[in-house]
């Protein structure tokens, strides 16, 4: 697993508390969820039909993306899909697409109700809120796909940040033809830090917004045209964020 030890699910909740961050690789996280790398593909396939993100504020056409937000009640396991809304952070946490509303198409119907999508963000939650207990947790879900048009594309086009949430899950997908995309990891309020490059489809970093920051290094072409697949499932208590 990228030179980099995977923990087991068991271990995850501990590893959180430890270090503010797990990775859990594709055969634990495809077994979890009850689905094999065939389904998980059915999955992945809408990534092929992301419109473009118009709010990128560098100039770069690099980024697609989708967005959609649920509530899961822990107690009982009910996923909720909320009315459609806006993606929202405060500055403080994205200084470059912060302080506005981005609205993005919302995930196509056929993810949101697919068994394996449900699984996965109700069991990730239910886990999550025994590291942090909590009644609910206010998700909001991510696809993007972020390719080398231009020579360059940017993940993290913000730089190592907070996200303002409790959790977050970044799941590696697909890396197509490309170089780069290393995941950074490092204390909010310290020095140390990890650098590995998750490349298996399927594999999962989680990581406690409030104890590390993060970000994800350029990619660049090895061919024509590369790309790199990600989902970012973010856990919030409380609320969503949003204008004051």
């Amino acid at each position: 697993m990228d030179a980099l030890t995977s923990t087991s699910l068991d271990q995850v909740p501990a590893a959180l508390q430890r270090q503010g961050w797990a990775v859990i690789n594709a055969p634990l996280l495809l077994d979890w969820v009850h689905a094999d790398a065939a389904t998980a593909e059915t999955v992945h396939g809408s990534w092929n039909d992301l419109p473009p993100d118009t709010h990128l504020r560098d100039g770069g056409h690099y980024r697609f993306r989708r967005h959609s937000c649920y509530v899961l009640d822990n107690a009982s396991g009910a996923l909720t899909l909320t009315p459609h809304r806006a993606h929202w952070q405060p500055v403080t946490y994205n200084a470059l697409h912060g302080g506005f509303e981005r609205w993005f198409e919302p995930i196509d119907a056929a993810v949101t109700g697919h068994p394996m999508w449900q699984a996965l963000l109700r069991q990730m939650g239910q886990m999550l809120a025994g590291v942090k207990a909590t009644p609910s947790w206010f998700i909001e879900a991510h696809q993007f796909r972020v390719d080398t048009t231009g020579g360059i594309g940017r993940p993290t086009p913000e730089g190592a940040h907070r996200d303002g949430v409790d959790f977050v899950a970044v799941l590696m997908l697909d890396r197509h033809a490309i170089k780069g995309g290393e995941t950074r990891v490092f204390e909010a309020d310290g020095p140390h830090g990890v650098r590995f490059t998750l490349t298996e489809p399927w594999s999962t970093l989680l990581i406690d917004d409030e104890r590390v920051i993060h970000e994800s290094t350029p990619i660049q072409p090895l061919g024509e045209h590369g790309w790199r697949d990600t989902l970012v499932l973010t856990f919030r208590q409380g609320g969503f964020q949003g204008p004051a």
